[in-house]
């Protein structure tokens, strides 16, 4: 029914399909290392200097205080 790969000969064939995947992966390992290409990426600079004084800030802060914005409207009539 099965017959001994070392007795009949198809060991080569085994060999032969074995060596040939480990030769087709080294030609894509080969391949993918010559066409990659590097890519340069630029540092970000982000600005740090503060545009607005604290005075302007506090100015700001006084006004959302004096006037809250609304985020509901309630219903004039309750249920």
């Amino acid at each position: 029914m099965f017959e001994n790969p070392f007795e009949s000969g198809h060991i080569k064939n085994y060999i032969l399909l074995y060596a040939s995947v480990v030769v087709i992966m080294i030609l894509f390992f080969i391949a993918t290392s010559l066409f990659h290409e590097n890519k340069i990426i630029e540092k970000k600079l982000f600005e740090t200097t503060q545009t607005t004084t604290t005075e302007e800030l506090k100015e700001k802060k006084q006004l959302e205080v004096q006037e809250p914005k609304k985020r509901f409207k309630l219903l004039e009539s309750a249920y």
